[in-house]
């Protein structure tokens, strides 16, 4: 095989990483959020605009507001997780271009002056960090139960506001008994990847 990392790596981020529907109680910790941020922060985007935020809800009222915007099947997972992420794409992320993107500053207006462009470069790139988001979350040794099963006007207009789009909405611990299904079948190689 010609990849570099680790075959424990690659098992802990991708082959025996599944989707966690059950979590222990064991805490997720701001220094493991903090971890986690620390390293996925490097994942490439679009002019390096870097448009995910992430509501973190800890607490039991954040708990009860979130809970009953989630459809029926994600209530009970979202309720018991030691950690929910809400990831949000900022459409605004262009004021901060002059200083992720020093070396051509004026990309701030020469491409994202429209709202309309934002929007979709926003969701675009902000989809790639939650990509990013769940490996890191998995490279800590952690569970991710990634979910769009929910009220997405529900939740940007409780933690959010209109310049956010939520994109989905992510439970974090370590996995609990049953936590996950059996590994769905994949595509294979030549289903996917064409050579022209």
């Amino acid at each position: 095989m010609s990849l570099v990392l680790d075959p424990a790596a690659q098992d802990l981020l991708f082959r025996e990483a599944r989707t966690a529907n059950t979590f222990t109680d064991e805490p997720v910790t701001e220094e493991q959020v903090q971890a986690i941020y620390d390293l996925v922060k490097y994942g490439p985007t679009a002019f390096n605009q870097s448009p995910l935020r992430v509501v973190l809800v800890r607490s039991a009222e954040a708990r009860e507001r979130l809970v009953p915007l989630m459809a029926e099947g994600n209530q009970a997972k979202t309720a018991s997780a030691p950690l929910v992420a809400i990831l949000a794409a900022d459409n605004e992320f262009h004021e901060e271009l002059p200083n992720l993107f020093p070396h051509f500053p004026q990309a701030k207006d020469v491409f994202f002056s429209e709202r309309a462009a934002r929007e979709q470069a926003a969701g675009l790139n902000a989809a790639l960090q939650a990509a990013y988001f769940i490996v890191g979350v998995r490279a800590a040794g952690l569970a991710a139960g990634p979910m769009t099963g929910f009220d997405f006007a529900g939740v940007q207009k409780e933690f959010l506001d209109d310049d956010h789009t939520p994109l989905m909405i992510v439970n974090i611990g370590k996995p609990g008994e049953g936590a996950s299904f059996p590994r769905s079948p994949r595509l294979a190689y030549d289903e996917v990847i064409t050579t022209v």
